[in-house]
């Protein structure tokens, strides 16, 4: 049985379409099994970009990393509201990477980087503004964890990481762990169980 956090999930390829309407843009998305949310953008990525976006609307040139990024909703979406933002959207799951490759190439996206990354490896240090997750939970707590301890050496003096996380889903420890690797975190944002958490990088 395969996973979305899987490199290579071997479930049958059963493309589908969708769409996503958020910040006044629209994407159309190409989703398939084996992926994260497939039948629709889930709640917790879309609380996550609106929450994001409220607290930085377009304007300044920015660099944010999309870490777990599946076929594409948080990434594409932040590089559409804004085309000056450099957008990395770094996955595991290679058939996840083919259709956000797909979907930048079919809403005409091109300020985005779209690569292979167990996590955060692939991104080179204080590079980012910001980092932004949903992070593969199913995967396990130390993945997460790692990801959470990784993002501050990868992001700017300054930078901010935003992780959404269920509290039944592990977000207390994601709390504790962000508080214990930056000295800061909070939840900005809680709705149906969800929360966003920030922490930002002196």
């Amino acid at each position: 049985m395969s996973h979305y956090y899987d490199a290579h999930p071997d479930t049958q390829s059963d493309e589908k379409e969708i769409v996503y309407d958020c910040y006044k843009q629209r994407l159309n998305l190409t989703t398939d099994a084996g992926v994260f949310s497939r039948d629709q953008v889930d709640f917790g990525s879309d609380l996550l970009i609106r929450t994001f976006l409220s607290e930085h609307p377009p304007g300044q040139s920015k660099c944010i990393a999309d870490v777990g990024c599946g076929y594409g909703p948080i990434g594409l979406l932040l590089a559409k509201v804004a085309p000056h933002d450099q957008l990395t959207m770094l996955d595991v799951n290679y058939r996840a990477l083919d259709l956000a490759r797909k979907n930048a190439k079919r809403n005409q996206i091109d300020n985005v980087t779209i690569q292979e990354s167990d996590g955060l490896a692939e991104v080179a240090n204080a590079s980012q503004h910001y980092i932004l997750t949903n992070p593969p939970i199913r995967a396990g707590k130390q993945v997460v964890h790692q990801i959470l301890e990784d993002a501050h050496d990868k992001l700017m003096p300054e930078g901010a990481l935003y992780v959404v996380i269920q509290k039944k889903q592990g977000m207390p420890s994601a709390k504790k762990k962000m508080m214990a690797v930056f000295g800061n975190a909070e939840s900005i944002k809680n709705s149906k169980g969800y929360h966003i958490l920030k922490s930002v990088k002196s």
